[in-house]
């Protein structure tokens, strides 16, 4: 049984090579925890970060805005977000739990209160 299952095993490097391109977070929620973590942080800086390009970062950030997770204040040459924590989430199984609930989930160590 044991050669058996020596000989189905995919070799590691294939195994990565193959992998699926998906997260559990999805780009929405990414840029959410950033927003949230940094409150004048940029497009570019969002982008960056993501690996993905100013664009889809820009639409995400509309959208969050439009749906009402978002409120952006100019200040100065910069926007200042701010997250709406109470609202819920948006999946019908996930209505229970507010944005804030899970954005604290991904706070950084050192602004754990």
């Amino acid at each position: 049984m044991r050669s058996l299952l020596r000989c189905c095993q995919v070799p590691a490097e294939a195994q990565r090579a193959r992998m699926p391109k998906w997260h559990f977070i999805t780009n929405h929620g990414a840029v959410l925890v950033l927003i949230a973590q940094r409150r004048q942080i940029t497009a570019r800086e969002i982008a960056e970060a993501l690996g993905l390009t100013e664009r889809p970062v820009r639409r995400i950030i509309a959208e969050l805005e439009a749906a009402g997770y978002l409120r952006k204040k100019r200040v100065g040459r910069v926007n200042q977000y701010e997250v709406a924590l109470d609202l819920p989430l948006r999946q019908p199984l996930h209505r229970e739990v507010a944005v804030g609930d899970l954005l604290q989930i991904f706070q950084r160590p050192h602004e754990a209160s």
